[in-house]
């Protein structure tokens, strides 16, 4: 029987964007053994309304603890922090779990101009979750905030791209030149912005992109290595911490897609140097009530 503190960590996002959390967590944790989901099939996230995102973070949630009984859930999903978790605390409270946010506060203390950009998807920005945090860091810093319709959706589809001029890798250049413009004038003069927070776990992949239009000395802000560094002290908390002692002492990684295999194994192989051979395709469906029951206890 395997050990608790030997048991796997899952990960989940609407897609292939929580593979930077990924990246940062196998970074900080060496030794632990996680389970990412890509819920592609169900993408994008931050254009879908709160029940609909709400409903299938439960579904995965619950998938991820009957089939893999993982130790500790990592949301790297900014939509789905915002519109369920906190009815995945309620449900599972007894499961170290750990989401993602706009790095609106390591922003504030990293400006020198006082004036910071935030992109994320609709769905982040409209949600009262993210509003409070937005009210929580008003004062002396000005925070310009833009939605950015399809640019999750296009890195997404940019995974298996090669080439500068493959159609998805066009779009993000045009929708990172478009929400950056609308933005306003970035820099570090007066008045200018010099610090930007990517408020979607995809976005980390268009860095390239950003930065054409940012400038090399713009701030680009991201939560993969804070949440990875969250992750590690619930673990220590509750004793789940993996050490290197023992025959499992390497850490693995097993990445499941409800959506294209081939995307996620691209996605895989570019961002995470992993085989396709660590990827599967899965079905999570709908959760049903008597399955909720089971695990509510109710």
């Amino acid at each position: 029987m395997t050990s608790a503190t030997q048991r796997p960590i899952g990960v989940f996002d609407s897609g292939v964007g929580g593979l930077s959390v990924l990246r940062a967590l196998r970074a900080e944790l060496p030794h632990e053994h996680f389970v990412y989901l890509a819920d592609s099939a169900h993408a994008p996230y931050g254009e879908r309304g709160d029940a609909y995102v709400a409903e299938r973070t439960h579904a995965i949630t619950g998938y991820l603890q009957r089939t893999h009984g993982i130790k500790a859930l990592v949301v790297a999903c900014n939509t789905a922090t915002a519109a369920a978790i906190h009815e995945v605390r309620a449900r599972h409270a007894g499961l170290p779990l750990v989401g993602v946010e706009p790095a609106l506060k390591p922003a504030l203390a990293l400006t020198r101009t006082g004036r910071v950009g935030v992109i994320a998807t609709r769905g982040t920005l409209a949600s009262a979750k993210f509003q409070r945090l937005l009210a929580s860091v008003q004062g002396g810093v000005a925070f310009a905030v833009q939605p950015c319709d399809g640019l999750a959706h296009a890195i997404e589809r940019s995974t298996a791209d090669t080439h500068p001029g493959d159609p998805a890798t066009a779009e993000i250049r045009a929708l990172c030149e478009r929400y950056t413009a609308a933005l306003g004038p970035f820099g570090t003069a007066p008045g200018e912005i010099d610090t930007l927070v990517l408020g979607c776990t995809h976005y980390v992949f268009a860095e390239a992109a950003l930065r054409t239009h940012t400038g090399p000395q713009v701030r680009l802000v991201e939560t993969g290595e804070p949440v990875a560094r969250q992750t590690r002290r619930l673990l220590e908390a509750a004793g789940l911490l993996s050490t290197a002692d023992g025959p499992l002492s390497a850490g693995t990684a097993r990445l499941f897609t409800t959506g294209a295999l081939p995307l996620l194994q691209a996605a895989a192989h570019r961002w995470l140097q992993l085989p396709a051979s660590a990827c599967a395709l899965v079905d999570v469906p709908r959760e049903d009530a008597a399955a909720a029951s089971r695990e509510t206890g109710t």
